[in-house]
């Protein structure tokens, strides 16, 4: 097992977007959007997560390497009553791609929505029938040439 090794490659700026999904109960949109729910502001505490698992993404993921980032930018808007997406773009200039920073910033801010919300998605049974995280996926990559 090993790295790929990029020690041959040119540090040049690159860039990715990633987004995904949650999907919450109505009722649950509408505290979120007036700010009443019990932990805090969702939006505000995912981003803040999402930052900071760019940063951690090489600790999480084992052959992934560690990166410098230069930027981190987290959009998350509720999309209609029972959806809210979460967009993250991560820079670098590296050797190699910020895919996977991406792609951990939406699904950290993701995750974080869920945990602050979970009290308001449990059924009597205490499951999470309704709550759904969807469409993680990268959607757009840049390299500098």
């Amino acid at each position: 097992m090993t790295m790929i090794d990029v020690s041959e490659k040119t540090n040049v700026l690159r860039e990715a977007t990633a987004s995904g999904t949650i999907q919450l109960k109505p009722q649950t949109v509408k505290l979120v959007q007036e700010e009443k729910i019990a932990k805090g502001n969702p939006i505000y505490t995912a981003k803040i997560a999402a930052i900071l698992a760019t940063k951690k993404t090489s600790d999480l993921i084992p052959l992934c390497h560690p990166l410098p980032l230069t930027n981190a930018e987290i959009y998350i808007k509720v999309l209609n009553e029972t959806t809210i997406k979460v967009v993250a773009t991560v820079k670098t200039r590296a050797q190699t791609g910020v895919e996977m920073e991406a792609l951990t910033a939406v699904t950290v801010a993701l995750l974080t929505i869920w945990d602050m919300t979970k009290q308001y998605e449990k059924d009597q049974d205490g499951q999470y029938p309704s709550t759904i995280i969807q469409n993680i996926q990268v959607i757009r990559k840049y390299k500098q040439v």
